[in-house]
């Protein structure tokens, strides 16, 4: 019923402005009438279409002689002498290396499309073609559909002239400025500076372009036959220096792990690749070997047209592009990092449960801190400070003594499973159950590090904070605590507060000093920070070569971590203030720190707590531990999974191996028991 209704409503249109009074010749903005006719065929939800028929259409225009040659001389006044060279060359293509310029751009044009001049057929395509799914029921239309349309409508092929503005021109117009484009981005100091290998040899894209003139300049004094073929020694020669120039970009891209990358150098790459790309999707329509491929090359390209027109403004696409590599580069460091508090031992455990206990102890100390820090009378921005540097102390010293805070784990910890199970997968020799049997062994032993560092932490947290008050009452004779029992309690109640989320808050930063952690010690690797400071003249000068590198090595192995402890520091510690002065409850919640302010409530009440309160008090602490371990572990995953391009298909295997695992060995996951 529905494809009856479309089809009479375009016999409607085509009967009224192309019948014998040819009323469209009366349209001001002949473009109106195309825009009737798209509309009446676009399908509501092309996805749920496996093809898209024209068959009517055609039947239509193959009875009615007289509509169809109007519509063909309709056609050609709206198409003729349209350039397009500008779609090839900048629809859908990185322009700017500012990526975030990049996207306000796109998001912008989204909302308010960029409208070309008049003359041009992107101002066509942007009036007839501007809905994002357009490309996809286009491209379901059966080939032999659009070839009969093809000469229904007495399209010519692009390969009748090479004059200026012609289909052809305009194609070989575009290669030609995407490879001058392509090859100044490609001699920038940034991007040399990544691929070492190539110094001192001649540039692939230099001798791309030269090839391509050569190619050129013959199809363009031909008298007839504006095309090459695939045997054409030039031709060949082409392709193999366009794989050389994609060889030069990979190995870039490789080389990351070596130098390190910027986000500038990855979208100078990524516009390079992306140039080249579509210089690939290009270069084919140079070359003819039957005389059939005219036709078909020609539909090609119109259907080139209208994908790049309608994907150009893709935010997700520029997105997941631009950050792929970054994030790979970060989750590589974290995955290093992460090896260290994965233990398979019994030794590693325990080392682990006493590293714990020293983070248990500082962090007893720190609640403490915080606690008297809170009756300073001074705005919340001060408070948002003291707590911040509070925080941040104690987390360097943590970092600084070889101690740990459980949570800081799962960031890190995550994305060395996810490398471990990358190499898994590219192992051919053995199955894919096997693969997962050792991601599930793998897992065990993260779960049980992590599970004696969240033992270590509270256990050492509690009596440490219990410790700090008493000695201050007996000291000072004053309770720090006073008056505050009932709100820490009620703070770990995960019914009566919102301790969930406060949690999942606390995870989030968790994740994002891992993120930190990564990122700083990939931009220290692109800027060679490390060798800079070991040749630093003046350094070397005053404290001698011996002193600054071991300076230099310190920095290099401590300064990431550093500073990921401050900022998670100074996000604990500003996240309650900058709540209230948004009006919003927003507040932090982290395991051991929880398990310090139960023991001051615990002071407060004189150990005089109903037992119904004490129990979702510690019932509070272990929740608290739990949505710490799964947001931050989950993000981190989640980013790692991406970075290394795994299909979340794995996921399904990879969960029912685990349980597999936890069922036949449960211990295993608490203890080395092997």
């Amino acid at each position: 019923m529905l494809r009856k209704n479309v089809n009479t409503m375009l016999d409607i249109i085509i009967r009224k402005y192309f019948n014998e009074l040819q009323l469209w010749k009366n349209e001001e903005n002949d473009i109106d009438i195309l825009v009737q006719l798209v509309n009446a065929i676009r399908p509501k939800n092309p996805k749920k279409h496996e093809s898209f028929s024209l068959f009517n259409t055609i039947e239509f225009f193959s009875n009615n002689q007289v509509e169809r040659d109007n519509f063909v001389a309709y056609l050609k006044t709206v198409l003729e002498n349209k350039n397009f060279d500008a779609i090839l060359t900048d629809a859908g293509i990185l322009q700017d290396i500012d990526f975030f310029y990049e996207v306000k751009k796109r998001i912008f044009a989204k909302i308010l499309p960029y409208q070309a001049p008049k003359d041009t057929l992107q101002y066509v395509l942007n009036q007839i073609f501007y809905a994002d799914s357009d490309p996809i029921w286009v491209n379901k239309i059966p080939k032999v559909e659009l070839e009969t349309l093809f000469d229904l409508f007495e399209f010519e092929t692009i390969y009748e002239s090479v004059e200026a503005h012609a289909p052809l021109y305009e194609v070989m117009e575009a290669i030609n400025l995407l490879s001058q484009r392509t090859s100044g981005k490609a001699l920038e100091t940034d991007v040399m500076k990544m691929v070492p290998e190539y110094s001192g040899l001649e540039s692939p894209f230099a001798a791309f372009e030269k090839e391509l003139y050569a190619i050129e300049k013959t199809i363009r004094t031909k008298e007839s036959e504006f095309f090459t073929t695939s045997s054409d020694i030039n031709f060949k020669q082409l392709l193999v220096l366009h794989k050389q120039c994609n060889e030069f970009v990979e190995k870039a891209f490789q080389n990351s792990s070596k130098y390190g990358i910027s986000l500038r150098v990855n979208q100078n790459l990524l516009s390079i690749k992306q140039h080249l790309y579509r210089i690939g999707v290009l270069m084919p329509l140079l070359v003819i070997d039957k005389p059939e491929e005219k036709k078909s090359k020609s539909i090609e390209l119109a259907i080139k047209l209208i994908k790049y027109n309608c994907l150009k403004t893709n935010v997700r696409k520029l997105f997941a592009e631009s950050t792929q590599l970054l994030s790979y580069e970060i989750t590589q460091h974290t995955a290093k990092t992460g090896e260290n508090y994965i233990t398979e031992s019994k030794t590693e455990y325990f080392k682990m449960l006493y590293a714990a206990l020293g983070g248990g102890l500082i962090v007893g100390i720190l609640c403490i801190f915080k606690l008297l820090l809170s009756k300073v009378e001074i705005s919340d921005f001060g408070h948002a400070f003291l707590y911040s540097l509070n925080y941040s102390i104690g987390f360097i010293i943590i970092y600084l003594l070889g101690f740990t805070l459980a949570t800081k784990q799962p960031a890190m910890t995550a994305s060395a499973l996810i490398s471990a199970l990358e190499d898994g997968l590219k192992k051919n020799s053995i199955s894919a159950d096997e693969k997962h049997k050792s991601f599930a062994k793998l897992f065990a032993r993260l779960f049980r590090s992590q599970f004696i560092a969240f033992v270590g932490n509270v256990i050492m947290a509690f009596p440490i904070a219990l410790l700090g008050i008493w000695m201050i009452d007996t000291t000072f004779g004053i309770n720090i605590a006073e008056m505050k029992w009932e709100k820490f309690i009620i703070d770990l109640n995960p019914i009566q507060s919102l301790l969930l989320f406060h949690a999942a808050i606390a995870g989030f930063f968790l994740f994002l000093s891992g993120i930190i952690s990564g990122s700083i010690a990939n931009r220290d690797k692109h800027f060679d920070v490390k060798y800079r400071i070991e040749e630093h003249p003046w350094l070397k000068m005053t404290f001698g070569k011996e002193r600054t590198k071991n300076f230099a090595n310190w920095y290099d192995n401590k300064w990431p971590g550093l500073m990921s402890n401050f900022w998670f520091g100074v996000f604990l510690g500003s996240t309650s203030s900058i709540g209230k002065f948004l009006g919003l409850s927003l507040d932090i919640r982290h395991i051991t720190f929880a398990s310090g302010n139960l023991a001051l409530a615990l002071y407060d009440a004189k150990f005089q707590v109903e037992d119904n309160l004490l129990f979702w008090g510690i019932f509070g602490v272990f929740m608290i531990g739990l949505v710490n371990f799964l947001v931050s572990f989950g993000l981190s995953l989640g980013l790692a999974f991406r970075s290394r391009n795994i299909p979340l298909t794995e996921l399904k295997p990879i969960f029912s191996s685990i349980k597999r695992r936890f069922l036949s060995k449960p211990m295993s996951f608490f203890f080395p028991t092997e």
